[in-house]
């Protein structure tokens, strides 16, 4: 049977890269590496030179990530597109008969908003699925503000920006965490009532923080968020909002 290693190998720092995942990386007989557009070229750079480090010898085939229809429902327009992605792994998997480990490097971990257990799913046959666990990008950002990710015996939301646009605030929520927020969706709340902790790039070279009351770095973080993206011609990014107290 053929089994599916998915690595997580943190948020683009290669120490991040744990010694579970390096032992499955020199195990592995065969590496599926996503490219998505040139503009993000230097994202299967960094996951081909983690290969590259631990094995002179890697077996690596690359694909174009397809584009997700965003005319459709949302869910429906993202279900096709993890099968359209399905297909591609299958393909590449039957052109490597010999090929029994299969790996994928996930950015950070691969059970936080990332679809590659969903989509090991719709492969046919489905593989022994090994999840090998990775920094998140929560540990890289409270790690980089020095910050506790909850308040005293206090619990947390994880949400996305299109949640946080949609809905606004979660009901009986003090401290946020927003992830996969392309829009600064942010900016909807009234900002003299929370504090935020942002960053993009963390654990690389390129990181870059803000912190402070929402209302005043707001506009810090939308420009340096866009000069951020214009340079690189991507961006990951991610925050931490806590309400204030009354």
């Amino acid at each position: 049977m053929i089994n599916l290693f998915l690595i997580g190998i943190g948020t683009g720092n290669p120490k991040h890269l744990t010694v579970e995942g390096r032992l499955a990386i020199a195990e592995a007989d065969l590496f599926l590496i996503p490219h998505k557009g040139n503009d993000k070229s230097d994202l299967a750079d960094l996951r081909t030179q983690i290969i590259a480090d631990i094995r002179s010898d890697a077996n690596i085939v690359s694909f174009d990530m397809p584009v997700r229809d965003a005319a459709g429902p949302y869910i429906d327009c993202v279900n096709a597109w993890h099968k359209a992605i399905s297909n591609i792994w299958s393909e590449a998997i039957a052109n490597h008969p010999n090929a029994i480990r299969i790996a994928l490097l996930v950015w950070g971990d691969p059970s936080l908003y990332d679809s590659s257990i969903r989509i090991a799913a719709l492969l046919n046959p489905v593989p022994k699925l090994t999840v090998i666990p990775g920094i998140t990008s929560i540990q890289a950002l409270t790690a980089a503000h020095g910050i506790s990710l909850n308040t005293l015996n206090a619990p947390v939301t994880i949400s996305t920006g299109r949640q946080l646009r949609d809905h606004g605030w979660p009901l009986n929520t003090e401290t946020l965490v927003v992830m996969l927020d392309g829009t600064c969706a942010f900016q909807e709340l009234d900002g003299a009532d929370y504090d935020i902790w942002w960053g993009a790039y963390l654990g690389m070279k390129e990181q870059v923080l803000e912190a402070g009351n929402l209302s005043e770095t707001t506009p810090r973080i939308i420009e340096r968020r866009g000069v951020s993206k214009s340079s690189h011609g991507w961006i990951m990014d991610i925050y931490l909002l806590r309400k204030r107290s009354i």
